[in-house]
């Protein structure tokens, strides 16, 4: 991990802020028709089914219900865009890696996001969420491709670090440390969360807070 990871009180303080203004969800897109039309600066999150994006989401924001979770995986199967303020647009994507999601289901998936991640201009990164248990998996690389194919830069973020024995989750990070430097478009800089405890979560919050600032100019 690099320097980028660390950041100011003001920074810290930022992102904070925003993650404690009015967020609501704007809606849930089956089709690239669909997208809304924004101005604000926007990101989205990225993984494997039961990765705990959904609680990651509901952690940043402080909210228990704003992004549901559940214990069947697959269960969101739309781009939800959610909009803090007129400031931040966020999209939460669909799980993938499911084994039962019917394999055309699963392609025309792949197709819409992949045509969202290349045609959507003011979406500035993707974060791809990783379980800390597991570190990367199959099913995560043809997504990490994806994002190189589409030039999307993006970030990984380490969820459920909790949930794991230190050495365990370090030996992840050093495996993945490896990968991305194999990927054009990955962020080398890794975040490590936990929703359930909220390691990490001031420092996700600064690093989307920085971009929103970036864009703005």
């Amino acid at each position: 991990m690099t320097d980028e990871n660390t950041f100011s009180e003001e920074e810290i303080e930022f992102g904070r802020w925003l993650f404690t203004q009015q967020t609501d969800f704007m809606l849930g897109v089956a089709g690239l028709n669909q997208l809304p039309d924004t101005s604000a600066c926007e990101i989205c999150f990225a993984g494997r089914s039961n990765v705990g994006k959904s609680s990651l989401i509901n952690a940043l924001c402080g909210r228990r219900d704003l992004a549901r979770t559940s214990s069947t995986p697959g269960r969101t199967q739309q781009l939800n865009f959610f909009k803090i303020r007129d400031r931040l647009v966020f999209c939460d994507q669909p799980g993938y890696g499911y084994a039962k999601a019917p394999v055309a289901e699963v392609k025309k998936w792949q197709d819409v996001v992949f045509s969202y991640l290349r045609g959507r201009p003011q979406l500035r990164r993707a974060f791809v969420l990783i379980d800390g248990r597991h570190g990367i998996k199959e099913t995560d690389r043809p997504v990490m491709e994806m994002m190189d194919t589409a030039a999307m830069s993006y970030q990984i973020i380490v969820t459920k670090a909790d949930k794991t024995k230190k050495g365990e989750l370090d030996k992840h990070l050093r495996n993945i440390e490896k990968e991305l430097a194999k990927h054009p478009a990955a962020h080398p800089d890794i975040l490590v969360t936990s929703s359930e405890k909220g390691t990490g979560i001031s420092e996700v919050r600064a690093t989307i807070g920085r971009m929103v600032k970036e864009f703005e100019g």
